[in-house]
C-alpha cells in the first residue's frame, strides 16, 4: 500500500537554514532512508545525506528523526502513523556541513588520542591467550559501529561546546574501558581517562546507552566500571598507601657498594 507522507527536512549549513516541507510517496516495508532517497530522486536532487551500507552496520546515516537520534536505514516507516509529520534534522552536537551531513571529525581527533593496545614486550603474535570470560567481557564493546549517536546525545558536549577540547564522550571512554579490561594490556589508562579524556564530565545519565543501535550497555558495563577503577586508585586508602610505598622504593638512593677485597 502506498500513501503520501509529510516530511520536514532541514536544509542549510552551519550558518543558516530552515525546515522545508515535503510530501513523499511511501511504500510498504520502507525505512526513512528509502524516503530520503526518493526525495532526492523526485524533488530535492541537491539534498545532502551521508549513507553507505543501508544495513545498520556502518553508522553513516545517523540523524535526528522527530528529535531522537536514529539510524535512518533502521527506522521503519510503519513506526509512524500515516498522518504524522516526520521531522528529519542533522545531529545537533556536530557542525552542519550541509543539510543532513555533519562534520564528525571531532570524534576521529579523540580516537587518535586513545593509547593503543600494548601487549607484554616478550609476548609474540600468536601467543596471546585469554580466558573466555575476559573475551566475553569486552566483546560487547567491539560491536560499536561508530555512528556517534552516543556522543551526540551526551549533554557534556551537546550543551557545552567548550568541553570538546577536554572531553572525548562515551564512545572513546568506552574504548579506554575496553582496553583497560584486557588482561594482556600493559598500559594503565586510568590517569589518561581523567586527564586527557574527561571521565569526570560523565554523569552516568545513560542517555548514551538509550540511543545505541547495537544495544551496548555503555554506562553500566564500561563507564561505571572505569569510574570505579579510577576512584580505587585515587581515593582508596589502601591503594594510596601502596602507591606511596611504591614511589618511595622507586626514588630512594641505592646503598653504596661495599668495596671488594
Amino acid at each position: 500500500m502506498t500513501y503520501k507522507a509529510k516530511f520536514r527536512v532541514w536544509r542549510g549549513d552551519d550558518e543558516s537554514g530552515d525546515l522545508q516541507n515535503y510530501e513523499v510517496d511511501v511504500n510498504e516495508g520502507e525505512v526513512v532512508l528509502d524516503i530520503v532517497h526518493r526525495l532526492q530522486a523526485t524533488q530535492a536532487p541537491d539534498l545532502a545525506v551521508r549513507w553507505n551500507c543501508k544495513a545498520g552496520k556502518c553508522g553513516s546515516c545517523s540523524a535526528e528523526v522527530n528529535g531522537k537520534p536514529r539510524l535512518m536505514c533502521m527506522t521503519r516507516m510503519n513506526t509512524f502513523t500515516e498522518d504524522e509529520v516526520i521531522t528529519i534534522t542533522p545531529m545537533r552536537t556536530f557542525p552542519v556541513i550541509r543539510d543532513l551531513v555533519t562534520d564528525v571529525s571531532y570524534n576521529y581527533t579523540k580516537a587518535r588520542m586513545v593509547p593503543a593496545f600494548a601487549p607484554p614486550a616478550d609476548l609474540e603474535p600468536g601467543d596471546y591467550r585469554m580466558a573466555q570470560v575476559d573475551v566475553e567481557r569486552s566483546q560487547e564493546f567491539r560491536k560499536c559501529i561508530e555512528c556517534f549517536m552516543c556522543n551526540n546525545v551526551c549533554h557534556a558536549v551537546r550543551d557545552h561546546e567548550e568541553n570538546k577540547t577536554t572531553f572525548s564522550g562515551p564512545r572513546f571512554l568506552m574504548r579506554i574501558a575496553e582496553l583497560d579490561m584486557h588482561p594482556l594490556d600493559t598500559v594503565d589508562r586510568r590517569k589518561v581517562a581523567v586527564d586527557d579524556h574527561g571521565l569526570g564530565y560523565c554523569n552516568i545519565t545513560k542517555c548514551c546507552t538509550e540511543v545505541c543501535p547495537e544495544h551496548i550497555h555503555i554506562t553500566d558495563n564500561a563507564l561505571i566500571p572505569l569510574k570505579e577503577r579510577v576512584a580505587d586508585k585515587r581515593y582508596d586508602p589502601i591503594f594510596s598507601i601502596a602507591s606511596l610505598f611504591s614511589r618511595s622504593k622507586d626514588t630512594r638512593t641505592p646503598a653504596p657498594e661495599t668495596p671488594k677485597g
